[in-house]
């Protein structure tokens, strides 16, 4: 069998590990790999190399993807759709495999519906999905934004300072739940739960009275106010998404404005997506791999490779974007218990 691969939407951490994966248990059955280029755009192109064992030779330890990726939706403008379906059988392709979050397998529950032989493997380090426990890249993403505010408290004690410090997160805040209980934050805003800007100046007060001089903020970058969400402006991308950002800039500015007490904003960005995944993102990498190439050969089409209880499994792949996994009340609840 030709089977295609790409990575669409954001990069993360584990990208990589998952084609080498793939790659080396689909040639063990015979089949033959091409790499799209850019995702969905790469098959709208027919832009494709082979991905053979010289291409995924060195890369198990490397961030983003040897395959390169956008946000490209083939569902929105008109006669993209007959394009992508024409790329895809210009491509001699038997068999599609698309690793990416909600959008990129969205569009490939799409195909499949279509009759194509679509598998997926979910991405994203929102770890938002609701067809699987866990994402790779998720690991990574935490570890780097706990590094960071440890960090972070040296130089919030050295100025007696309040930092706010903002990771990602649009629609979910598990990397800001994570984050923030691990790096020991004094209040955490999520987009499940509207914050109050008068709570969070009031856990920074109750922390100075009890004699401690700095504090830290953590802020998922789709988290909001009571008074309403904060965006970068109206834009939207090919999927409708607004851009986010400016959340850590506006609790910032308010807690500074009504405690009296300096504050200082820090946006992690991009780097928490970016170099070397942890040893447990390579690992969970890899066995998604290694589940998408035994879906394609036993012609597990329009299912998505999941991790379940600690088993790897498939599952349909409409079921697994339908909706997406976000933090329960109960957990947010219980990170409460750590604020001042």
């Amino acid at each position: 069998m030709t089977i295609g691969v790409l990575t669409g939407g954001g990069d993360a951490p584990g990208l990589n590990a998952v084609i080498r994966a793939l790659v080396k248990r689909g040639t063990a059955f015979g089949d033959r790999f091409l790499g799209i280029r850019k995702g969905w755009k790469g098959v709208l192109e027919r832009d494709a190399f082979a991905l053979d064992a010289a291409a995924i030779s060195g890369i198990l330890h490397r961030g983003g993807t040897i395959l390169g990726t956008s946000r490209t939706n083939p569902y929105k403008k008109d006669g993209d759709r007959a394009r992508l379906e024409e790329g895809f059988r210009a491509l001699g392709l038997d068999a599609l495999v698309a690793i990416g979050g909600e959008d990129t397998l969205g569009v490939a529950a799409r195909l499949s519906e279509s009759g194509f032989p679509v598998v997926g493997v979910p991405k994203t380090i929102d770890n938002d999905l609701s067809g699987t426990d866990v994402t790779f890249g998720f690991d990574t993403a935490v570890s780097i934004a706990v590094e960071a505010i440890d960090r972070l408290h040296t130089t919030a004690e050295s100025h007696d300072r309040v930092l706010v410090v903002e990771v990602m997160g649009r629609h979910a805040g598990w990397i800001a739940l994570h984050a923030g209980v691990a790096g020991g934050a004094d209040f955490i805003l999520v987009p499940e739960r509207p914050a109050d800007l008068d709570a969070v100046c009031a856990a920074v007060l109750r922390r100075r009275e009890r004699g401690k001089s700095f504090s830290i903020v953590v802020a998922a970058e789709g988290a909001t106010l009571t008074e309403g969400a904060v965006t970068k402006d109206a834009e939207k991308d090919a999927f409708g998404h607004v851009k986010l950002g400016g959340i850590a800039e506006r609790v910032a500015k308010a807690v500074e404005s009504r405690t009296g007490l300096e504050t200082r904003s820090v946006v992690l960005g991009h780097v928490q997506r970016g170099g070397t995944p942890t040893a447990f993102d390579r690992m969970l990498a890899s066995r998604y791999g290694l589940l998408a190439a035994e879906m394609v050969r036993d012609g597990k089409f329009g299912w998505m490779a999941a991790c379940r209880g600690g088993r790897f499994e498939p599952v349909p792949l409409r079921e697994a974007v339908e909706k997406l996994k976000t933090v329960p009340p109960e957990l947010l609840d219980l990170a409460a218990t750590f604020f001042p």
